[in-house]
């Protein structure tokens, strides 16, 4: 506990010196007035390089892949871009609707999209995800091959009790008998969107990217949800669908409860994208509101400008943790929401009134 308290005084005294060092450099330089909008969107916004912390200046340069109007591919680095640079036609839109992305201009002189195809920073964030979701894995499944029915230790033990946590607790009590049959998907699902969520908490390399902030990750996530209930549906699941078993006068002429039926099918997965984008955005946002208030204040003076460093330091922290929490809870919400419309869509046909008919 004391190592801890010690870490965290050392990090506010660093904070507070860089930013008493960045007032006095901005007294005898010439730098921009801080907007706080523009930086929040920067760092929870794609892009096509990785910044490195601390660092403005320095980044991890990415491939760009594009394919011109022509037809022609061009593959090179982003650092070519940098600056407001152009490279063979190709540049970073600064204004319009492609802001942020990469431009080019026809021969007629006109502004156009390419296609683009290039790694940036949440694509190479995606495929760090994964790889660490299969290592996660794996390494279970060498342990136990390894060392047969031994209790694994560490980090193995840790990553065998969340499974036995999500499989026992929310596949297993929800689908019974078919759990094995999906158990696969949902603990991916699980553990693909915690470390997702745990990533992007982190602020140096390979962390920072905001994924799961990123509603066409999430998107995707849910469409494979989507995807597995309306494929592994059984027939009686879209019997209900078409044609529930209610009154006929909610059914027919006027189709009332078989469209409010197939417009849930839709519905479902949206709320699980639109969840999981809108709790782990407003976590990210939160904190880099408080952080932005450490350079509001910075131009009050060094006494305002030191404890809204403390103040906001310590709120970071604190939202930090509770953002840690959300990781992991909306991991699990997202699993056992997908596990629920999984069992909804597996109902089979009533048996209740056979057995009853053979009792007697």
């Amino acid at each position: 506990m004391r190592k801890q308290i010690a870490y965290i005084v050392a990090f506010l005294m660093m904070a507070f010196s860089f930013n008493l060092s960045a007032q006095e450099t901005s007294g005898t330089e010439e730098t921009k007035a801080f907007n706080p909008k523009e930086t929040i969107f920067k760092h929870l916004l794609d892009e096509y390089s990785w910044e490195l912390p601390f660092s403005h200046e320095h980044k991890i340069s990415l491939p760009v892949i594009v394919r011109d109007y022509k037809g022609d591919w061009k593959v090179f680095w982003s650092s070519r871009l940098e600056h407001g640079q152009q490279y063979e036609g190709f540049y970073i839109a600064q204004d319009g609707p492609n802001k942020g992305k990469v431009e080019s201009v026809d021969d007629q002189g006109n502004r156009y999209r390419p296609l683009d195809l290039s790694i940036t920073k949440n694509v190479l964030a995606l495929i760090i995800a994964a790889l660490l979701c299969m290592w996660c894995v794996l390494s279970v499944a060498h342990w136990y091959k390894k060392k047969h029915y031994k209790a694994p230790r560490k980090g193995v033990g840790a990553i065998e009790f969340l499974i036995e946590f999500v499989y026992t607790g929310v596949i297993k009590s929800t689908l019974g008998d078919k759990a094995p049959r999906f158990a696969p998907y949902l603990l991916t699902i699980f553990f693909f969107i915690l470390l997702m969520n745990l990533l992007g908490l982190i602020v140096i390399f390979p962390g920072g990217a905001n994924l799961t902030g990123n509603i066409a990750v999430t998107m995707v996530l849910a469409l494979c949800t989507f995807i597995v209930v309306n494929v592994k549906g059984t027939k009686e699941y879209w019997k209900e669908t078409f044609w529930p078993d209610v009154p006929l006068w909610l059914k027919f002429p006027l189709p009332i409860m078989p469209l409010i039926e197939v417009f849930g099918i839709f519905t479902k997965p949206a709320a699980l994208m639109v969840r999981l984008f809108a709790n782990m955005m407003g976590g990210h946002m939160i904190i880099l509101s408080l952080i932005s208030l450490i350079f509001i204040f910075g131009a009050f003076g060094a006494v305002v400008v030191g404890g809204t460093t403390v103040i906001s330091v310590l709120f970071s922290l604190f939202m930090l943790m509770i953002d840690t929490l959300v990781s992991f809870i909306q991991a699990y919400v997202f699993t056992m929401l997908s596990t629920l419309f999984i069992s909804l869509a597996q109902v089979e046909g009533h048996h209740e009134g056979k057995t009853e008919k053979v009792e007697k």
